[in-house]
């Protein structure tokens, strides 16, 4: 389910808070957790079971970590688990197909589905373990609770990653003021803005690019910039859907994103993109690996391990382990560069760049896919046509509402509108009401993040 579909907005969402709301206190956690159990297995009811089969496991393994003298040997085997669910459903085919083609044996594949939103509640599963072993977090010793932090509707498809820890002592006691359901209708209401009237619109443009008999220079980066900023509202969107959620049900998630695109530099960027999963990777694979607190050749390789791993978790093919390791690249380039000598245009114009090219690799459904978009991008093709210029008229203003849209600036000048408290009721009236017009009117509505 989406929540950016009338089935969630008007249907699904609006019956789960009037029960959730008029539940006692105490069930308040059962019904949140039957209400995510049926989010969930809307599409795909057979995927539950393995959810449920994550819940227990990695609730036993807590129990276990918390109460053993073996406590590193069940933090091993809660590892393992995690690595042995994600290898079968994610990447089995991907190494097959791998071995396959390296040995050119003939081995089948196993041609699982792969069950939504694995990545990301796995990654919560195997990070409350590990806390629990640190001692940042007692275990949870109620099933039902685990169960609501492992399954929660809200993050639970595409994050943002929500450690135990942060989430622990609301998941005990909660309250929710009516400055929390201002907070989160505004935040969910934004993020369905940028997902439904920008980042779709920007996937319509990258589908009609894709199924172009007349390829140009033009079209090849209206395509790029545009799958630049369709990411970004597609994901950041649904970041702050998820945290205002999270806000009219009590609950405090982390932020996701932060202007991402205003970046001087490419670590810069990874501070502001996507947070929680790079600081999931710094805390529990980077730093447990040395870090930068090591030999030069040994800090190599953590930054390439922990970045091909990077790339791996967005998807089971090596566009995406190029992807990771192409920013690896730059990440170590900007540790022996002198970056912070450039003007601040410039350095922000180098990352756009290379944010821009990166992207195009992580679109590739091939590698001859890829090489073929750069061939495109550098002079292949004639650098303009009537087709691209046709599509440059008619998509000039969405590009340039990105382009603004994706800065602070329209925070900046919202904050100083005079009557802001007046307006801002109807301004987000409006802005639902265009999104659902366009939700009944429209058949693109895909999201890109469910795939990870």
């Amino acid at each position: 389910m989406l929540f950016s579909s009338i089935p969630f907005l008007y249907y699904f969402l609006p019956v789960v808070l009037a029960v959730y709301f008029l539940a006692p206190k105490g069930w308040r956690n059962g019904v949140l957790l039957a209400a995510s159990l049926v989010f969930y297995g809307w599409g795909e009811p057979k995927f539950l079971l393995l959810m449920a089969a994550a819940i227990l496991l990695f609730y036993g393994f807590g129990r276990m970590v918390g109460s053993s003298a073996h406590k590193r040997g069940w933090l091993i085997a809660a590892v393992i688990t995690g690595a042995v669910l994600l290898g079968v459903f994610k990447y089995a085919d991907f190494f097959i197909s791998t071995v396959n083609g390296l040995t050119g044996l003939s081995l089948p594949l196993l041609k699982l589905a792969l069950p939504i939103g694995i990545s990301f509640y796995l990654f919560q599963c195997v990070s409350y373990v590990a806390d629990v072993y640190r001692g940042q977090a007692a275990p949870q010793k109620s099933l039902v609770k685990f169960g609501t932090y492992v399954s929660m509707f809200p993050q639970l498809i595409a994050g943002p990653i929500v450690r135990y820890v942060d989430v622990a002592a609301q998941l005990d006691d909660r309250t929710v003021t009516w400055p929390d359901v201002q907070l989160g209708i505004r935040r969910f209401l934004l993020g369905l803005g940028k997902k439904v009237l920008l980042a779709n619109q920007f996937g319509q443009l990258i589908e009609i690019f894709r199924d172009c008999p007349e390829p140009s220079t033009l079209f090849y980066w209206m395509y790029a910039v545009g799958y630049m900023l369709h990411i970004y509202f597609d994901f950041s969107g649904y970041s702050d859907m998820a945290i205002g959620l999270g806000h009219l049900l009590g609950f405090r998630f982390p932020e996701n994103f932060r202007y991402p695109y205003l970046a001087k530099s490419v670590a810069e960027f990874w501070r502001r993109w996507h947070m929680t999963l790079g600081s999931w990777f710094r805390d529990y694979v980077y730093i447990p690996m040395g870090g930068n607190r090591v030999s030069q050749w040994r800090w190599v390789r953590n930054i390439l391990t922990v970045w091909a791993l990077t790339g791996l978790w967005h998807g089971a093919a090596w566009n995406f382990v190029l992807w990771g390791l192409l920013f690896a690249l730059l990440l170590m380039l900007e540790k022996w560069l002198p970056l912070e000598r450039l003007p601040g245009l410039l350095r922000r114009a180098y990352v756009l760049l290379a944010v821009c090219l990166s992207f195009v690799i992580f679109n590739g459904e091939s590698m001859a896919q890829i090489a073929g978009d750069f061939a495109g991008l550098f002079g292949a093709f004639p650098f303009s046509n009537g087709v691209a210029l046709y599509y440059l008229r008619s998509y000039a203003l969405l590009f340039a509402v990105g382009f603004v849209g994706a800065t602070d600036l329209p925070k900046k000048l919202a904050d100083r509108l005079p009557g802001k408290a007046a307006a801002e009721p109807v301004a987000l009236l409006v802005l639902l009401l265009l999104c659902t017009a366009y939700l009944v009117d429209g058949s693109f509505n895909p999201f890109l993040y469910f795939r990870f």
